[in-house]
């Protein structure tokens, strides 16, 4: 036990807190001395929404974000639009644009980005499903809202050319109103929703 804390408990717990990315000692200590200072009742309550969050939460099967139900609330919507599927690279990107509230269609999450500097290809990404699921109908558009970096390009042009045989899909991307080597999550609501709402035809010369 660490010859600064009096309780081994406190320091399991430090030790916890500070595997959290962002999270250093110092800051850990603070959450933990926090969370003693708080009733029995409400720690029971954080910890238990820790748990269900573990346990419970999984990703839709439809679009793969993360959800209750094998089906999210976003893919059940009945008012949401069904022939229009933005693809983004991860969970963050679909706050993002939810949070604009300038689209309301369906999403699809790939889980990353085609980067082989990482090892990270094609089959590790959740594009085999999306074109499945444009192949099945009933889409129109696809819009793909990825971070305007070189894999972020290239990701595109992947998915342009595995979609290149389906007939009447208008393929579009978002407006260059954001940075190069912008990633989406970070970009502010305002800018995020012009570029939605400005979006442009996918070429490949883009």
């Amino acid at each position: 036990m660490d010859q600064h804390y009096s309780s081994e408990l406190f320091e399991q717990a430090v030790d916890e807190f500070s595997k959290l990315p962002g999270i250093g000692r110092r800051s850990a200590v603070r959450l933990v001395l926090h969370l003693l200072r708080m009733d029995v009742g409400s720690v029971d309550r954080f910890a238990s929404s820790l748990t269900r969050l573990r346990h419970d939460v999984c990703y839709c099967r439809v679009c793969h974000n993360i959800s209750d139900t094998d089906v999210c609330q976003l893919c059940s919507n009945p008012l949401r639009d069904r022939s229009t599927v933005c693809v983004v690279e991860n969970i963050q990107d679909v706050m993002a644009i939810e949070a604009t509230g300038q689209y309301h269609g369906l999403y699809h999450v790939l889980g990353g980005v085609i980067s082989p500097m990482d090892g990270i290809g094609p089959n590790d990404l959740q594009i085999q499903s999306l074109v499945e699921r444009v192949e099945a109908g009933g889409v129109n558009e696809v819009i793909l809202a990825l971070s305007s970096t070189m894999e972020g390009d290239t990701t595109n042009f992947y998915i342009s050319r595995r979609l290149a045989g389906c007939t009447g899909l208008r393929l579009t991307m978002l407006a260059r109103g954001l940075s190069v080597n912008d990633e989406l999550q970070y970009t502010d609501e305002v800018t995020l929703g012009r570029s939605l709402q400005n979006r442009v035809e996918f070429s490949v010369g883009v």
